[in-house]
C-alpha cells in the first residue's frame, strides 16, 4: 500500500496540536477565549483525520492528493487563526478564518469528485 508519508506526518501534527488546543480550552483559556480555541480544536482534529485518510485512499489519484493538503491546510489555517483572534485580540484574523473553511470545503467537495471517478488513472 502506497502512503504519502509528507501528507500523513503534516496531518499527524495537526492532529497533535488540535489536541493541544483543545486541552488548553478545557483547562487554561478564559470563557471568551475558550469558545473558540475548542472549535478551532474539533475542526483541526477532523480534518487532520481526513487528511490520513486521504494519504492512505488507495491508489492516490491527484483529486485526493490535492483534497488531503487542502483538508489539512485549511484546518490548520482555520483553527490557528481562531485560536490567535482569541489569546492576541486582533479582530482582522477574523478575516483570515473564513479562508481555511473555503480550503475544508472544497477538500471535501474533491473527495466527492474522487469517490465518483471509476478508476483512479481518471482521477
Amino acid at each position: 500500500m502506497a502512503v504519502n508519508r509528507n501528507l500523513a506526518a503534516f496531518a499527524a501534527i495537526n492532529g497533535a496540536t488540535a489536541v493541544a488546543l483543545g486541552a488548553f480550552a478545557a483547562h487554561g483559556a478564559g470563557p471568551q477565549i475558550k469558545t473558540l480555541l475548542t472549535t478551532g480544536a474539533q475542526y483541526q482534529l477532523a480534518h487532520a483525520l481526513l487528511a490520513v485518510a486521504c494519504a492512505l485512499w488507495p491508489g492516490y489519484p491527484r483529486l485526493v492528493h490535492i483534497a488531503g493538503w487542502l483538508a489539512s491546510a485549511g484546518g490548520l489555517i482555520f483553527s490557528l487563526s481562531l485560536a490567535l483572534l482569541g489569546l492576541l485580540s486582533l479582530p482582522a484574523l477574523g478575516m483570515v478564518t473564513p479562508i481555511g473553511g473555503v480550503l475544508m470545503i472544497v477538500a471535501w467537495l474533491l473527495l466527492v469528485l474522487a469517490a465518483l471517478r471509476t478508476t483512479s488513472s481518471d482521477a
